[in-house]
């Protein structure tokens, strides 16, 4: 086996000799990378293609990372003809990722500890589908052996003593995802720095790549997770990460959008536990009502009734396609290679969306009530308001005929006094004119108290109306909580 200073610094190449030593080059690891929060752009190893003039040139593009060809890491190991021609580099070919070919732990541990004085880590390449490096043992094949990628990656690991040294894996799905997840998981506990998941399976080629699978993937595991496939340009690559979506900014966005529809939800079961309560009567509400800022509101109040509506049910239909999605996912149930972790992934996918679905519901359900009491509550203080009025008027009527009475009482006792000396005449018209004011007062007392009898039934009727939507209300809070069981109870079912 070659040793690490067996190279030397010869014209900005590394190549084999008798003497020297490898040139002092400090590395940052390229994990750091993928902490940056930005897109990390990364050239694919390629045959006959990622040799050093072409990494030259795609780093002048801001190439983030870059791969070397494939290696067969037994041949390297073995052969200094093949470590001549197979790897190339100079000073400013950094980070710089070594993808070797391997089926045997401690060959790919050997080829490891000479390449990492040269390059920032190796990658193990367990997902090349050609058929002669899987009858070799390597590549694609390696996907159903995860037991021997463990110990690669733990080989590698415990051989390089340089801790920023990277070890990564490439791989492709099965066709069952479950094991895929598994093999990331047993990937991420021997320590791989970062997973590049090719979207397809073995026997795909041209077909469309799986970037939902990929997506699954990356939140099943914690290190950082990189997609291949059908990448051919940067529109591309941002395409990708839109239809990937698992950094924390998507995370945050999706929570705080919820997290909205729920701070919705408890405003308004706040608001209607505060329109209840029973020592505010409708009339103080109407005197709120009248403030200069609702008022303000009003003019668009219809406006965000109906937007507000819309943007709930929107809502509501898309948490209905998540649970019927994650509903319809039986694969983590029946598959007895599936792991707990996935089928926990999968569980609280379905939770997630069924809380959303109940959220979204309840707020478009309490939005509706919320509306119909503010209305009911609107018409019953301004039917109050028209009683107190009529009340207001009969007192002042009532106030009017006693003084009426009274003048009455005292003209006619005047009257008495002087009817000697007053004409007989006089006091007959005087007489017929004060029963005629009466009458006119009684006339006036009875058309108010029939005004007011007329009121007061209707706000008797307006009384009765609210009990019946009062009524209507709890009939149909338990025809809620009735559907409610019901689909609890089909769901229950469906997971059965």
């Amino acid at each position: 086996m070659m040793e690490p200073h067996d190279f030397i610094w010869t014209n900005n190449l590394y190549k084999t000799g008798k003497s020297g030593h490898a040139p002092q080059y400090e590395l940052r690891s390229p994990v750091d990378l993928f902490q940056s929060g930005k897109i990390v752009k990364i050239c694919a190893p390629m045959v006959r293609y990622s040799k050093l003039a072409f990494r030259t040139l795609v780093r002048k593009y801001n190439c983030d990372l870059c791969y070397t060809p494939m290696i067969i890491a037994a041949d390297f190991v073995r052969s200094v003809k093949a470590r001549h021609s197979e790897f190339t580099t100079h000073q400013g070919d950094h980070p710089l990722i070594v993808q070797f070919a391997a089926k045997e732990a401690q060959v790919l541990a050997d080829a490891a500890c000479i390449i990492s004085p040269f390059a920032d880590g190796i990658d193990i390449n367990c997902g090349c589908p050609q058929r002669w490096a899987m009858a070799e043992g390597y590549g694609a094949c390696l996907i159903n052996r995860p037991e021997a990628m463990q110990e690669m990656v733990k080989q590698v690991r415990n051989q390089v003593e340089n801790p920023m040294f990277s070890v990564s894996v490439k791989i492709r799905i099965h066709n069952d995802l479950q094991r895929t997840v598994d093999l990331c998981q047993k990937a991420e506990a021997a320590g791989v720095s970062w997973i590049t998941v090719h979207g397809r399976n073995v026997d795909e080629r041209h077909q469309p790549v799986h970037y939902d699978a990929i997506k699954i993937i990356k939140q099943s595991v914690s290190v950082p997770v990189v997609a291949n496939g059908d990448m051919k340009s940067l529109k591309d690559v941002e395409n990708v990460h839109q239809i990937t979506r698992t950094d924390d900014l998507s995370k945050a966005k999706m929570t705080f959008q919820w997290t909205a529809v729920a701070a919705f939800l408890y405003a308004e079961i706040a608001i209607l536990l505060l329109l209840c309560f029973p020592y505010i009567s409708p009339l103080r509400w109407q005197k709120i009502f009248m403030f200069s800022l609702w008022s303000k509101i009003a003019n668009y109040w219809n406006k965000a009734f109906l937007a507000i509506i819309v943007l709930l049910i929107v809502l509501f239909f898309d948490a209905v396609r998540e649970v019927r999605k994650y509903s319809n996912i039986h694969i983590s149930e029946k598959s007895t290679q599936a792991t707990g972790s996935a089928y926990d992934h999968f569980q609280m996918k379905l939770f997630r969306s069924q809380r959303n679905l109940y959220i979204s519901g309840f707020s478009l359900f309490l939005w509706l009530v919320l509306r119909r009491i503010i209305s009911l509550i609107t018409l019953l203080s301004k039917e109050m308001g028209a009683q107190v009025a009529l009340e207001i008027q009969v007192a002042n009527t009532n106030d009017a005929a006693r003084k009426y009475l009274e003048e009455n009482e005292k003209i006619q006792k005047s009257l008495m006094e002087r009817k000697n000396c007053v004409n007989a005449e006089l006091i007959e018209v005087t007489n017929k004119k004060l029963k005629q004011e009466a009458e006119n007062l009684k006339a006036e007392i009875k058309k108010s108290l029939t005004v007011l009898d007329k009121k007061t039934d209707e706000v008797i009727a307006v009384k009765n109306q609210a009990g019946s939507l009062k009524l209507e209300y709890d009939h149909l809070v338990l025809e809620h909580k009735k559907l409610k069981e019901c689909a609890g109870d089909k769901h229950d079912k469906k997971t059965l």
